[in-house]
């Protein structure tokens, strides 16, 4: 059963609970007061009828009226229960009696035991089909019951108008009823249509190819208008979501083509070189043998000098390679702690200390340009919250960044200072970065197109710089200009300061 159904239904029905009550209560007014004043006219003919008579065997009682009644409506008759228990009809009006236009009219009444003494009471006769309403009225002589008055009306106008109410109140209930079922499932269905356009959209929704749709906004704000906004912005949600999901799956797919690829180069690397490691060390009488893979199908015949430099060039080459997978591993994981969460231990970091010691690390490492250090003055006392390990590795990631691109010049570390943070600048004469890759360089396994190739790099460096900054709530501002150099600025925020007295 539908909830239109449901709820029409319901309303139906307690319209029709309404209906009957409203019947009854009408009904029983009416009948109230049309027989309430019948009965007062009974009464009152009743109180102002005198009966008359000698109590003893076979006396006759007999009426008296005071005032003239309506003979057409009020029928009067006087019971004698002197001759028997049972009574007999002593005297009437004379409408009741027969005629030529009608005949002879009694009143049945009851047994002399069955009178209550001294109470009147209204009792409903029916002669021939004709309705009365008749006051019995107890004639009492020494505290015993010899007689009976009985003040009888016509109520057949008064049971034709109940009727006719009736009638009128069973049909117009019938009819409100039937109209009011009708009304409330138009309304219903009229008051119910956004919630099936919800329906209509959650079915298009759900399979996932219309996430932009939403749902139109009824003018009301109503329970339906609150519904739909909700709705909405849960739609609105889960399709950010959904793109959010796409993305990172995106991006993950990415990730593992561009780690699958850079891990390949090296290991192909090592294996050519431990190929031919296995060419030159296989002489003497050994047969020639078949590698299906890629091990060459014959020996090399080579003198003793000749292995030993050529092997020692593979064992560089393989080194090198190695060291390159170790680095490549390692950035992999610290992308990985990013990815999964990972929260860093801080305290208090002094940054004179720490410049100094990447600085003197620094001067270690392979490069082609010149490698300066200063000025590093307004690091002096000034301390950070962070992780001393990470921030060193940042800089690293910085300094390395440097040497690589700058095949000649000068790399430069320095300080600087701009409001409540402190800054490490390492800025390079190299061969700078295109205004509009500058947004990209921080992603996983993205390299300036004017060194992809030129230069040896995984594209992960800057992308680790950048999740470390996150997590000093610090940030890397970017400087360059194509052909001229970069200067990269980590910007931590102080956390103490002492200034010498």
């Amino acid at each position: 059963m539908s909830i239109r159904l449901r709820l029409t239904l319901w309303y139906s029905g307690l319209l029709a609970v309404t209906l009957v009550a409203f019947g009854v209560v009408i009904y029983g007014i009416v009948q109230n007061n049309t027989m309430s004043s019948l009965k007062d006219q009974l009464r009152r003919i009743s109180e102002e009828t005198q009966v008359r008579g000698r109590v003893g065997q076979g006396v006759n009682l007999s009426g008296v009226l005071r005032s003239a009644i309506d003979y057409n409506s009020f029928f009067i008759q006087i019971v004698n229960y002197i001759p028997t228990i049972t009574g007999v009809v002593d005297d009437k009006t004379p409408n009741m009696r027969s005629s030529t236009n009608r005949p002879e009219l009694t009143f049945t009444f009851p047994k002399q035991n069955e009178v209550r003494h001294g109470e009147y009471a209204f009792v409903k006769r029916e002669i021939e089909g004709i309705p009365f309403l008749v006051l019995e009225n107890p004639i009492m002589y020494n505290d015993e019951v010899v007689g009976l008055l009985q003040v009888g009306a016509w109520t057949g106008r008064e049971e034709q108008l109940l009727h006719q109410l009736r009638s009128i109140l069973w049909f117009a209930g019938a009819a409100g009823l039937i109209a009011a079922f009708l009304l409330g499932m138009f309304l219903s269905r009229k008051a119910l249509m956004p919630i099936n356009r919800v329906t209509e959209a959650a079915e298009r929704i759900q399979s996932g190819s219309e996430l932009s749709l939403r749902i139109p906004r009824e003018k009301p704000n109503d329970e339906i208008g609150r519904l739909t906004d909700t709705l909405n912005a849960m739609l609105s949600g889960v399709e950010r979501a959904y793109k959010n999901l796409e993305d990172s799956n995106a991006a993950q797919r990415r990730f593992v083509s561009d780690a699958s690829h850079e891990l390949r180069t090296p290991l192909t690397t090592i294996r050519g070189n431990v190929d031919l490691l296995e060419k030159i060390w296989v002489g003497g009488e050994a047969e020639p043998r078949v590698d299906t893979e890629n091990v060459a199908s014959t020996t090399l015949v080579l003198t003793e000098e000749e292995k030993r430099g050529m092997s020692l060039e593979s064992i560089r080459d393989i080194a090198d390679e190695a060291r390159r997978m170790s680095g490549l591993v390692n950035h992999l994981l610290s992308l990985a702690r990013a990815d999964a969460g990972y929260v860093m231990e801080m305290g208090d970091v002094e940054l004179l200390p720490l410049a100094e010691e990447a600085a003197r690390r620094a001067a270690f490492l392979p490069r082609k340009a010149e490698w300066a250090v200063g000025p590093l003055d307004l690091l002096s006392e000034v301390k950070v919250r962070g992780n001393r390990d990470y921030l060193l590795q940042l800089l690293f990631i910085l300094i390395e960044n440097g040497f690589k691109y700058t095949p000649s010049g000068v790399v430069r570390l320095y300080a600087a200072r701009r409001d409540n943070a402190i800054g490490l600048s390492v800025a390079d004469t190299g061969i700078g970065i295109a205004l509009e890759e500058v947004p990209h360089i921080f992603e996983r396994f993205y390299r300036v197109d004017v060194s992809r190739g030129e230069t040896s790099g995984t594209g992960l460096g800057l992308s680790i710089a950048k999740w470390i900054a996150d997590m000093h709530h610090a940030r890397i501002e970017v400087q360059t200009r194509l052909g001229e150099g970069t200067v990269f600025t980590l910007w931590l925020p102080v956390q103490r300061e002492e200034k010498p007295a």
